[in-house]
């Protein structure tokens, strides 16, 4: 008997440990809890900013090949579920491929573009009718033993694209490849209009009933102009890396043009991909993006996450400097309570905002307000007050705050100021970094100085300009 008590005591971790992990695992579920919260909400402008908008997601057929399509059609569910409007574009260049091979026929390129004469037409006939299939099933299914299991998904495919002949270049007959003339966007809104995900093959049909064989990426482009997408998204081999080996984030289109005469070392597909990211957002697409196809959930980090999986290409720089008016109020309001509630910032109610709003400046990231400033002046110690200067919190050491504090010392220069002053309880290091230097209550002005808060305590820094 008090063997086996001694064998049980051994093997059975004593009370206390028990009672150590059992906290441990709730603190545990705790944080986990709080991380979820905090991405939650972080994602809910997103989710606001998409709903009801167009999103055309462009795949390679490799996508399927791979069997990294499930995992998306779950990801595109769920977007789909949040209401966002989803056109999925999809490539088959290698199912192509194997019907060429089943049939012992040799695939014919020029300059990297099918060349597709009558047997490899029937081929692409009937690689595109079967993926085309797969992918509608996949997207169908309800997703079992995942949340979306059960949900009612709906899918619409159909006759959308236009399309006419490339001919011969080069002295080359390119046959039935073709390129789009024409898309039906009036059907595919309707579609969408119906609550229903639009799959999209790269074929296309002419007015005499000829098919044609279309560029996945040429498709994709020309439903984003039509649509006027919010996002054209594609999923390439491979990120857009710097010569460092880097993940780029975003790019402006001439950014990104720069990117590919440089040659960098980007895989063919990702190349072309971005080339055409380039060509969407000049045709009026909002937004482009390339991701990785290998990163799982790649395309819901890239939508709601600030940083992002891949790289998004935009007409101009997406950041933004500018006056702060009126319909800003709100969004300097999310961004100055936090500071207000902790003591950094000196509490400023709605009303006394509106009055003083262009005293602001704001900095704008991808329409965003991520930041700003106030310059309040003292005309006649020709002085002013930079004040309320706020970063949101993941966008802090970037460099916002310089450029926002940068643009209060441009707008005192050119009004005639002297010197600038700061009044500030935490940030003092900061500042005087910036060429502050610590001044006493009898540099500021005096009106100032009537109103100067004892309990708070500020510290006083000044810069000549």
């Amino acid at each position: 008997m008090s063997s086996t008590s001694s064998s049980t005591d051994k093997s059975a971790p004593p009370a206390q440990s028990a009672a150590t992990d059992k906290a441990s695992r709730a603190r545990s579920r705790i944080d986990n809890t709080a991380q979820f919260v905090e991405w939650f909400r972080s994602a809910a402008p997103y989710l606001h900013a998409f709903r009801g908008k167009v999103l055309v997601v462009a795949i390679g057929g490799e996508v399927v090949a791979g069997g990294r399509f499930y995992e998306l059609a779950y990801d595109i569910n769920l977007l789909h579920a949040a209401g966002i409007r989803v056109v999925l574009v999809h490539g088959s260049r290698p199912q192509i491929e194997t019907q060429l091979r089943r049939r012992a026929l040799e695939p014919k390129y020029h300059k990297g573009l099918r060349i597709t004469d009558p047997p490899a037409l029937e081929c692409v006939k009937e690689a595109v009718g079967t993926l085309r299939v797969e992918i509608d099933a996949m997207l169908s299914q309800g997703m079992p033993n995942t949340p979306m299991a059960g949900a009612a998904i709906n899918t619409v495919s159909g006759n959308f694209i236009t399309a006419q002949p490339m001919g011969v270049h080069d002295g080359v007959d390119y046959q039935y490849t073709g390129t789009v003339r024409k898309i039906d966007t009036l059907a595919i809104n309707g579609c969408l209009d119906g609550g229903n995900i639009v799959i999209v093959s790269s074929i296309g049909y002419s007015p005499t009933g000829e098919v044609f064989n279309l560029s996945m990426e040429d498709v994709a482009v020309a439903i984003g102009k039509g649509l006027h997408a919010e996002k054209l998204i594609f999923l390439s081999d491979a990120p857009v890396l710097d010569r460092a080996g880097r993940t780029m984030p975003e790019l402006s289109a001439e950014e990104a043009q720069l990117l590919l005469e440089a040659d960098v070392g980007l895989s063919a597909d990702t190349r072309l991909y971005l080339a055409h990211a380039i060509e969407a957002v000049r045709s009026g697409v909002r937004r482009a993006h390339v991701i990785s196809q290998q990163t799982d959930g790649a395309l819901l980090i890239e939508l709601f996450t600030r940083g992002g999986s891949g790289t998004m290409v935009s007409a101009d720089k997406l950041e933004r400097l500018r006056p702060a008016t009126i319909d800003d109020v709100g969004g300097v309001l999310q961004l100055i309570e936090p500071l207000e509630e902790d003591g950094t910032l000196v509490r400023r109610g709605r009303e006394r905002l509106e009055r003083e709003i262009q005293r602001f400046v704001v900095l704008e990231h991808d329409r965003m307000i991520v930041g700003c400033a106030a310059l309040y002046p003292f005309a006649r110690e020709r002085a002013g007050e930079l004040a309320c200067l706020a970063v949101r919190p993941e966008a802090r050491g970037t460099g916002h705050g310089d450029k926002l504090a940068e643009a209060i010392e441009a707008r005192a220069r050119r009004a005639g100021m002297k010197r600038l002053f700061v009044l500030t309880t935490r940030t003092m290091h900061w500042f005087i970094e910036r060429g502050y230097v610590e001044g006493d209550l009898s540099e500021l002005p005096d009106e100032k100085q009537t109103l100067y808060n004892l309990q708070r305590m500020s510290r006083i820094l000044v810069k000549k300009l």
